[in-house]
């Protein structure tokens, strides 16, 4: 389920499988054309107007939190949680995402993760969460989830998180930059009840 999911590092993905999606595109090293970009929230790293003109061409879509629209410029699709959209035939989902007992992403900034369907698989970015109730019940193949602490869930309970959810596959990512390192992402697959595969970051 991983073929076409890349991690290029910190919370950063290309998914390519007929259409190039990019989720939160920070500090590219090669920029391949988009169709899509999904943005979670306007923080720099996550969104980053340099990275998304590298990749926008005129025929891309990007979908982005509202507080992103002055950033980014141009046209921007707006959603909020709870939103379900199809973006060039591909169907997206806005799901929150937020902190529990930290400053720092609250909910009421209505900021989101998303949850992707590319060929029948349905892909989750968390985006940067804390391990939230709406995450128990969400029906998704892969799960892409912070593991570094500090702004987003531990790798304990992010593992805690993708227990509950039983994913095909669980993905660490939010580790090996900012915050976050290695250790995390492998107590995260040493605490998962659950496949985990540990990307390397890459192009």
């Amino acid at each position: 389920m991983l073929e076409n999911v890349h991690w290029l590092g910190h919370a950063s993905f290309r998914i390519g499988d007929g259409k190039t999606i990019y989720i939160d595109p920070w500090q590219l090293k090669d920029a391949v054309p988009a169709d899509i970009i999904l943005i979670t929230h306007e923080h720099h790293d996550h969104c980053s107007p340099e990275d998304v003109s590298r990749i926008r061409g005129p025929n891309t879509t990007v979908v982005a939190t509202a507080d992103c629209v002055p950033k980014l410029g141009g046209d921007v699709v707006v959603v909020k949680p709870g939103d379900k959209i199809t973006v060039q035939g591909v169907p997206v989902e806005a799901v929150p995402s937020y902190n529990l007992d930290k400053p720092f992403h609250p909910r009421k900034n209505g900021w989101v993760g998303y949850i992707v369907t590319v060929n029948g698989v349905r892909i989750y970015h968390a985006g940067d969460s804390d391990h939230i109730p709406e995450m128990d019940s969400l029906q998704v193949d892969v799960a892409l989830l912070p593991v570094g602490g500090k702004y987003t869930m531990t790798a304990s309970e992010a593992a805690a998180a993708a227990n509950a959810m039983r994913p095909g596959v669980a993905v660490p990512m939010h580790w090996g930059g900012i915050v976050g390192s290695r250790q995390d992402a492998e107590r995260f697959r040493d605490e998962c009840k659950v496949p985990v595969q540990v990307l390397e970051p890459g192009a």
